[in-house]
């Protein structure tokens, strides 16, 4: 395995953490009182981005094809590093047009929109013109497991008609986001479960499509959104088809792949971001006549932040390299690794950044509350921790299963001679 970034990502790097010093950092206080008002709209987001574009740091999320324009297609790989840098503060991706949703969205249009959908929804994202939505997960169901789903997409004619309720459908609430993604069941009575679910582009403003309410999360109202949308009779034209009818799940699933590395990375810079202010206050507060960076404890904290923040970007950048170089499908064990790593990880670096901090880390006066909060919100979004900990298991299990069961060798000779006389009558596991 090779992790080393090309010459095109480190420049990429080095012009990015030069563009977030000098144009992004410096508006997080008026990011953070702006984004309190409930509008949606930042008063200097149009500018930082005409900038950005302008520098060439757009649509970096992009991959390494040709005819993708406009973009810098990079490998999951080099764009990994460029995730953690603009993750540092939640709301910095977008100034890149690589935020969430709209990443993940743009590449299934790419994947699978028809021509005519990439011209009305994929270029306008592509361009940073509007924003939109990915209108999955439901209230009334475990919908971790999207074979659960309850929304139906019925047939009438030349149109679909959708009824539904959804939540958490990320960035609805912004007056530029235009559309959403929906995924609804358009064949329920199909005995494979894995080929009843159907995606359907669908308008925001369209009749019967109500956004009910902004969910605050851990009882905060978020810039980005996490939208309650009621689908009510909704009527759209069966053109707004994403791929094949009955192809949901097979597209969810190569949607998150990608955009649990964009997450992941994300989550990194936040931790590094968290790692950097409990180092430096550990060198200006003094507690007992020492500064904090000279009693053991914190001393413990430091250390453990820094090797656990390590250990997981490589992880990271394991499952990005599998990705790039054999397909979604074959990272499928170290991206659900990942999913369940990254955000545990970053919730124990700024956890143990807010206790060194004292009562200044539980306040506004610092990001760290914010981070934090997105940090223990992605133990559950895109599958909680306890789906993607049973799948690694059942893969652990499956390759015990089919592999030779040695385990014998290991024994002293009396033990191995009777660990093989009862391995002849043992029965063997089901499948």
């Amino acid at each position: 395995m090779d992790f080393a970034y090309s010459e095109k990502s480190l420049a990429l790097q080095a012009k990015l953490r030069a563009f977030m010093d000098d144009h992004v950092i410096p508006r997080h206080a008026q990011f953070v009182e702006e984004a309190g008002n409930g509008t949606h709209v930042i008063s200097f987001m149009n500018d930082l981005k005409a900038l950005a574009r302008a520098e060439g740091l757009w649509n970096m999320f992009l991959p390494a094809l040709e005819e993708v324009e406009p973009g810098t297609r990079l490998s999951n790989l080099d764009y990994a590093p460029l995730a953690e840098i603009m993750g540092t503060l939640p709301w910095a991706s977008e100034v890149f047009n690589c935020s969430a949703p709209d990443t993940g969205n743009m590449e299934i249009l790419h994947m699978f929109g028809t021509e005519v959908q990439k011209e009305q929804w994929l270029k306008p994202l592509l361009n940073g013109q509007i924003r939109s939505a990915f209108s999955m997960t439901e209230p009334d169901t475990a919908s971790a497991d999207a074979t659960n789903i309850e929304t139906v997409i019925r047939r009438d004619g030349d149109d679909y008609v959708i009824n539904g309720r959804k939540w958490f459908s990320t960035g609805a609430a912004s007056p530029n986001c235009k559309f959403a993604i929906v995924m609804g069941k358009t064949a329920p009575d199909n005995p494979n479960r894995h080929e009843q679910q159907s995606m359907v582009i669908v308008p925001l403003d369209t009749p019967g499509v109500m956004i009910t309410r902004n969910i605050p999360v851990i009882n905060h109202e978020s810039y980005e959104s996490h939208c309650e949308i009621v689908y009510r009779n909704v009527r759209v034209p069966v053109t707004n088809l994403l791929g094949e009818e009955n192809a949901g799940f097979a597209i969810a699933q190569a949607r998150l792949g990608p955009g649990r590395i964009h997450h992941c990375m994300r989550s990194i810079g936040q931790a590094e971001l968290a790692f950097k202010l409990m180092v430096e206050r550990t060198l200006e507060r003094k507690t007992f006549g020492k500064f904090l960076h000279e009693h053991g404890m914190v001393q413990e904290k430091i250390a453990r932040s820094r090797i656990e923040i390590e250990q997981a970007r490589l992880l990271v950048l394991k499952a990005a390299w599998l990705i790039d170089k054999y397909g979604t499908r074959a990272a499928r064990n170290e991206v659900g690794l990942i999913k369940v790593a990254i955000p545990e990880m970053q919730c124990n670096v700024i956890d143990r950044a807010i206790q060194v901090f004292g009562g200044m880390g539980v306040t506004p006066d610092l990001p760290l509350m914010d981070i934090w909060t997105m940090a223990r919100c992605l133990r559950i979004a895109d599958g909680p921790d306890e789906v993607h900990m049973q799948t690694i298991a059942r893969t652990a299990v499956k390759e015990a299963k089919n592999g030779p069961r040695d385990s014998y060798r290991f024994m002293t000779p009396p033990d191995r001679d009777k660990e093989r006389d009862l391995r002849e009558t043992r029965p063997v596991a089901a499948e």
